[in-house]
């Protein structure tokens, strides 16, 4: 169940690449990019990802959209991110599939509405939605209608419909509530079926919820801050998820840890960054 044992102070991010048929994920809060045996420091906070070809990423940090060669380590800054406001930093993100990323930002200290949600597609930067104070569970269903995002701190997951280039159309709704229980929703994904994964910081699980928002059930993991989910490995079944080790003082060696388990559900391939 343990995919990696490198403990991260703040996993997140993780990213199966179609072509190379291997899983990135990020360390925010350590500034690294980590592959299995290998990683690479950042100046400022990387949180996510999306793949450009074989051999690039599409990065997004605390100011910017980088360009990063997977072989050599070069970085090519592409556009900012909110690059002049020392207050946040990027946090929960995903490539749509119209080949978009969207970012979501949050302040270094989880300041209130510090936060938005943006849109990186073919060269343009667009702010989507604002005010946000953890963006959070950035994810797609399959056939690229709709899209799904929460502000953590409001225990909702919203939907918005995209059109045709895949920008969102009419006002968000609600799909996912958990409000009420001991659950908050932290990263997500969407299956090739329109089920929605999503981790939950502090519950051990990343559970899933059909396409019409209702709860089928959990997978746990032994790690306390459950991060984010992505699905990989050969046939996409597998179930990977980040987690975080900041704050957190129990004798617990696994806190921190990147896991997999094999699921019978199958995920869908990540989308192609289009620049």
């Amino acid at each position: 169940m343990i995919y990696d044992h490198t403990i991260c102070k703040l996993g997140e991010g993780p990213l199966w690449h179609p072509e190379r048929a291997e899983l990135f994920w990020f360390d925010i809060l350590g500034k690294k990019l980590h592959r299995k045996g290998q990683s690479w420091d950042f100046p400022d906070h990387p949180s996510a990802a999306g793949w450009i070809d074989r051999e690039t990423l599409l990065i997004a940090t605390q100011t910017a959209f980088k360009r990063f060669d997977i072989e050599t380590g070069a970085v090519e800054v592409l556009a900012p991110l909110e690059a002049d406001n020392p207050v946040t930093r990027s946090n929960d993100g995903r490539a749509d599939p119209m080949g978009g990323l969207w970012i979501g930002t949050m302040g270094l200290n989880a300041e209130k509405d510090a936060g938005a949600i943006y849109r990186f597609y073919k060269g343009e930067l667009r702010q989507l939605f604002a005010p946000i104070t953890i963006s959070n569970a950035i994810c797609f269903a399959p056939d690229g209608t709709t899209a799904y995002f929460c502000d953590t701190v409001d225990k909702t997951i919203l939907r918005v419909r995209l059109d045709a280039q895949g920008w969102p159309k009419g006002e968000p709704e609600l799909h996912i509530d958990m409000r009420g229980t001991g659950f908050g929703p932290d990263g997500a994904v969407v299956d090739a079926a329109g089920n929605l994964w999503n981790a939950q910081w502090g519950a051990s699980r990343v559970a899933c919820y059909g396409p019409d928002g209702r709860f089928l059930h959990a997978v746990s993991f032994p790690a306390t801050q459950t991060s984010c989910p992505a699905f990989g490995g050969p046939d996409l079944t597998t179930l990977f998820c980040t987690s975080a080790a900041v704050g957190l003082s129990d004798d617990n060696p696994d806190q921190g840890k990147t896991f997999a388990t094999l699921t019978g559900f199958r995920g869908q391939a990540e989308h192609r960054i289009l620049l």
